[in-house]
C-alpha cells in the first residue's frame, strides 16, 4: 500500500536525509543567484531511498532564493493519492519528477529548469550541443536531445514520455523547454547544470556572431569529452566552496 505524503513528513529525517535537505537547498539558493530561477517554478528533487521512489522537492510556488532544508517535501512516486491533497506539490513537478524517479532509480538527483541560455538554444529547429569548445565538447554524444515536445507537462503521461527519453542519458535539452540533468548527487548534478547552461551560453554568443563556427571533429571532439572524467571530483570541490560561499552571506538555507 502506498505511503501517504502526511505520514512520510512526518518521519524524523535520518542523518543522510538530513544532509541532502541541506545540499540540495544550497542548490536552489545557488540556482538564484546564478539567474538561472523563473518565477515560483522549476524544480529539482533528489531521492532519499534505494529505489529511487522516495525523494525530496521544492513545494508548490515558492522562490529558490527563499528555500530552507525544512521547506522541502517528501514525497513518493507510488502515492496515487498526493495530488489530491492540500499540500500537493506543482502538477508538472510531480509529473516530471516523479516518474522519473519511478522509471529511472540511478538518476538520484533531477535538476529541471528554463535557464536563459540554455531555453534560448532549445527553441532552435537544431537545438543540439555542437562541440565549438572544451565545456561544449563535455557533452559530446553524452546528451539527450527532446523534439517531441507537448506542452506544459501536468499529465502523467508526458512524464512517462520524458523519463523515456531521457533514459540511457543523464542529461537532457528539452525542445521547446529547458534543460535537465541527473546524476547520483546533488554536487555532481549541479556541476553538470553549471557547464550545461555555460556550454548553451557559449554556442548562443557564438551563434549571434553570424560568423561560421569551428566545430571540432567527431574524433577530437570524443576525446575532449574523454578528458573531463579526469575532473569528476571536481563537482564535489566547487559544491563545497560554492556551499561556503552561501555559509558567509546566508546560512538560513541550512534551517
Amino acid at each position: 500500500m502506498a505511503t501517504a505524503t502526511k505520514d512520510i513528513a512526518a518521519t524524523v529525517p535520518d542523518a543522510d536525509e538530513r544532509e541532502l535537505r541541506v545540499e540540495l537547498a544550497a542548490a536552489f539558493r545557488l540556482a538564484a543567484q546564478l539567474d538561472w530561477h523563473e518565477s515560483v517554478g522549476n524544480h529539482f528533487s533528489v531521492a532519499v531511498s534505494a529505489d529511487g521512489r522516495r525523494f525530496l522537492m521544492n513545494p508548490r510556488w515558492k522562490h529558490f532564493a527563499l528555500l530552507r532544508a525544512s521547506d522541502l517535501q517528501l514525497l513518493d512516486s507510488s502515492d496515487e493519492g498526493t495530488m489530491s491533497r492540500p499540500d500537493a506539490p506543482d502538477p508538472s513537478a510531480w509529473c516530471i519528477h516523479g516518474r522519473i524517479h519511478a522509471r529511472l532509480p540511478s538518476a538520484r538527483c533531477v535538476l529541471h529548469l528554463h535557464p536563459p541560455y540554455g531555453t534560448a538554444l532549445s527553441t532552435l529547429a537544431d537545438p543540439g550541443l555542437l562541440p565549438i569548445d572544451q565545456n561544449t565538447a563535455r557533452f559530446y554524444n553524452r546528451l539527450a536531445i527532446d523534439h517531441d515536445f507537448g506542452g506544459i507537462a501536468d499529465e502523467s503521461a508526458e512524464g512517462e514520455r520524458l523519463a523515456a527519453a531521457l533514459a540511457g542519458q543523464r542529461r537532457m535539452i528539452m525542445g521547446n523547454h529547458g534543460l535537465i540533468v541527473t546524476a547520483a548527487t546533488v554536487a555532481e548534478a549541479f556541476e553538470d547544470l553549471y557547464f550545461l547552461e555555460r556550454a548553451a551560453r557559449t554556442l548562443m554568443l557564438a551563434y549571434a556572431t553570424g560568423r561560421p563556427l569551428k566545430v571540432m571533429p567527431p574524433e577530437l571532439a570524443e576525446r575532449t569529452a574523454r578528458g573531463w572524467d579526469a575532473y569528476r571530483d571536481a563537482a564535489f570541490a566547487h559544491f563545497r566552496d560554492l556551499r561556503q560561499l552561501l555559509d558567509a552571506r546566508d546560512p538560513s538555507y541550512r534551517d
